[in-house]
């Protein structure tokens, strides 16, 4: 008879990943082998709490294995919410993918975890309740490079990717506290990026990401689902977090983020790059000269 679950530390281990089931919670080991899928490498582990557990199901998988699927409450991980149904299913870290011989032992610690559930889910809750992937984050996209520090969220061009409406609005830096969301695409299907959503913009976010100095794109390796995700997934946590900014004593916000001073090299090979765009006839005189003067500026 397998070990009641009252007893912390029971084990199921499985292809790939291994859950530890615990009083208040399920934790879930992945293994960093060279076929394990290099989403679960990056998560390592994560603590599911049972309130974050919708449903748990168990049916057939592919060439003789059984699948325990904990189904994610809707708003629980900010992870989940990011992918918004995009992963695929070798790649879903609340699935469990075991040898079809231990479908009954399975069976046993699926009931078992439908037993610790909460009887009403009470709707969408107010936090998250699975730690995003902890900041400082980075990755390389195909037209820049999008880093986050917990506060801040910033995209350096690539002269060999970026479009010219991207180099004539210049390397970004957005605040959390500025965000209303994001939008990730997978880099496995067509037109894959990352884009951040605004907060009281005054102007419409181009509907083209390539175009939008608020998005990043993915292709040809960039931006893969192992580092752009946990990014996106971040971010969606220090949002959520994230309260107004603090007036000061005379109504006026805190410092914006495109008011950072920039390092010195960096405004030199910007303005370099947009004397490139001027030789080539991509910007405008009015253009260049705004543009240099702005940069110059940020000295």
């Amino acid at each position: 008879m397998p070990p009641t679950m009252s007893r912390m530390g029971d084990v199921l281990a499985g292809f790939h990943a291994a859950w530890e089931f615990e009083s208040d919670s399920v934790l879930i080991r992945f293994e960093r082998g060279i076929r394990t899928p290099r989403l679960y490498q990056t998560l390592g582990e994560r603590r599911i709490p049972h309130e974050a557990i919708a449903a748990v199901t168990l049916s057939p998988g592919k060439r003789g294995t059984v699948v325990l699927h904990a189904v994610p409450r809707p708003g629980a991980d900010p992870l989940m919410e990011a992918a918004a149904g995009q992963l695929k299913d070798g790649c879903d870290p609340y699935r469990l993918v075991l040898p079809a011989e231990r479908e009954t032992l399975a069976e046993y610690y699926a009931d078992e975890l439908r037993a610790q559930l909460p009887s009403d889910d009470g709707g969408p809750p107010d936090r998250y309740l699975v730690p995003a992937p902890e900041a400082p984050l980075q990755f390389k996209a195909y037209d820049g490079k999008a880093s986050f520090d917990g506060k801040l969220v910033s995209f350096r061009w690539f002269w060999t990717g970026a479009s010219s409406a991207k180099w004539k609005a210049g390397d970004q830096s957005f605040a959390v506290t500025d965000l209303s969301g994001i939008e990730w695409r997978s880099p496995e299907v067509f037109e894959g990026h990352l884009r951040l959503l605004r907060r009281d913009s005054p102007v419409a976010q181009p509907a083209q990401a390539d175009q939008d100095p608020a998005a990043v794109v993915f292709g040809l390796g960039y931006g893969p689902v192992h580092e752009s995700l946990p990014f996106a997934a971040s971010i969606l946590a220090a949002i959520r977090a994230s309260r107004p900014p603090a007036l000061t004593c005379d109504g006026v916000g805190a410092t914006p983020a495109s008011a950072v001073r920039r390092d010195p090299a960096d405004i030199a090979e910007r303005i370099r790059h947009l004397g490139e765009l001027h030789q080539a006839g991509l910007l405008t005189d009015e253009e260049f000269t705004t543009k240099k003067t702005e940069l110059l500026a940020e000295l």
